[in-house]
């Protein structure tokens, strides 16, 4: 079953890779190891092969036999894991020594068996024990005879056995260590993450301030560390932000439905005629219109939070777009004696949805008729510019301090609350507008000096080349 704890599952891992190392390191020495062991079997066999063949001769009944002083050769401990056998070119059997006795080595003579040197192989001796065996071919009394030398290869395996039980052991208490001392630095490796699990589990809708521990900046804790950070200040600034917009919905909604119950309340306690009913009317008619526009304003953005708006894009000819906004509104910028020109490139076209590029254009330039004076000129330029098609809508109003610049597209902010009232403004048009351009990827930016009136421009991306 898999650890549920990740310092177990790290330490698991550690271990079983420096298992594997060890493997594979013991393997490779084992190898080298039963190489050298084999190889210095050899050397031994072709040592005493060539011994041997000196030895031989044949008794005068033509029997090839060994000289008695063979066995005073200095051999004595590998005396009884000899064997030796002897074979004509033909492969008849001419000698056997006593420890062979009436078993054979290896079948007949193999094609060139011994012939070029010594020829070398391993084989299993029946009811015996499993051995080298060395073949040479060597002239006695002038015939040519195949001479076997099968040395035993138990000492070679018990040797090579008993290193590699010791290399297990070896590497049995080695990964014991690696295990005792990984997991060792994997828990204080991760005591930051458990401390930063225990912040984090402290941390609530009422403490957004406060922030995990950073151990150390530069490894990948700390990196985490300053990410959840990040995180919890931007849900800290989400969390102001929606205080700050159900506080200012609420005063908002609040104040046309105060005025109306107030105008209600007036109407009813003074008596008058019909001219007095129909001015409290038109009053509460006024709020409610106003609350009317609060509302659907608080619809849209509701609605654009969700994502449940879904852009319609279509290439849309932005200065036609301008002047219509600009024959739309021109009555109201009438009313204050103002001065509404559209001017620029014709032909530049803007991949957007032509409903919502509508409602921002009307934003921007209605925003912009409220706050210019009485007699004062507002200007909409269209153009072009490296790939976006852009709508500049520049009013001739008091401008806006830097204090206010930053927040200036944040919902129901006004500069001036109590000119923002009169001129009935309920403080999201620029936060829809806002919107509306990033919902195109697109941009809308203040521009403009700061003592006097504002540019406004929106950039949104050109549909093909940007010109129809």
């Amino acid at each position: 079953m898999r650890p549920r704890k990740l310092k177990t599952r790290l330490t698991g891992w550690y271990v079983g890779v420096m298992g594997g190392i060890l493997a594979l390191f013991g393997a490779g020495m084992s190898a080298v190891f039963f190489w050298e062991l084999r190889k210095q079997l050899d050397l031994h066999a072709i040592e005493q092969i060539e011994t041997l063949e000196g030895y031989f001769y044949f008794r005068p009944d033509g029997k090839l036999d060994l000289r008695t002083d063979y066995h005073d050769h200095p051999y004595p401990s590998t005396e009884q894991s000899r064997f030796i056998e002897v074979r004509t070119m033909e492969g008849e059997v001419v000698y056997r020594n006593d420890q062979l006795g009436n078993r054979q080595l290896d079948g007949l003579p193999m094609p060139g068996e011994g012939v070029d040197g010594y020829s070398q192989r391993s084989m299993q001796l029946p009811n015996g024990p499993p051995v080298r065996l060395i073949s040479r071919m060597h002239p006695v009394g002038g015939k040519p005879l195949l001479i076997r030398l099968g040395i035993s290869e138990v000492h070679l395996w018990e040797s090579f056995l008993r290193t590699l039980a010791e290399l297990g052991a070896v590497a049995a208490a080695a990964l014991c260590m690696a295990a005792a001392g990984g997991y060792f630095l994997v828990q204080r490796t991760l005591r930051p993450m458990e401390a930063m699990a225990r912040r984090a589990r402290e941390i609530n809708a009422e403490q957004l301030n406060a922030r995990l521990p950073v151990s150390d900046g530069e490894d990948e804790l700390g990196h985490l560390a300053m990410a959840f950070n990040e995180t919890l200040g931007r849900l800290e600034r989400s969390f102001q932000q929606l205080r700050r917009f159900t506080s200012d919905a609420a005063h908002e909604l609040r104040t046309p439905l105060t005025a109306i119950r107030s105008v209600g309340e007036v109407g009813l306690r003074e008596r008058g005629g019909e001219t007095r009913y129909r001015e409290t009317i038109e009053s509460m008619l006024e709020e409610a219109t106003r609350l009317g526009r609060l509302v659907e304003g608080l619809l849209a953005m509701a609605r654009a939070d969700a994502g449940q708006v879904k852009l319609q894009k279509t290439p849309a000819p932005l200065l036609r777009q301008a002047r219509e906004v600009a024959a739309l509104l021109e009555v109201l910028a009438e009313e204050k004696h103002q001065q509404l020109s559209v001017s620029g490139e014709d032909g530049v076209l803007a991949d957007a949805d032509p409903v919502i590029l509508r409602q921002i254009l009307i934003n921007l330039t209605d925003n912009a008729i409220k706050y210019s004076p009485a007699g004062g000129k507002i200007a909409i330029r269209v153009k072009a510019d490296g790939g976006m098609g852009v709508v500049e809508v520049t009013d001739s109003g008091p401008g806006i301090a830097a204090e206010h610049r930053e927040r200036i597209f944040d919902r129901f902010y006004r500069v001036d609350e109590a000119r923002a009232r009169q001129t009935g403004g309920v403080g999201l048009g620029l936060a829809i507008a806002k919107w509306g351009a990033q919902a195109h990827g697109g941009e809308l930016e203040l521009t403009g000096s700061l003592e006097e009136g504002c540019t406004f421009r929106l950039s949104i991306p050109a549909a093909g080349d940007g010109r129809s």
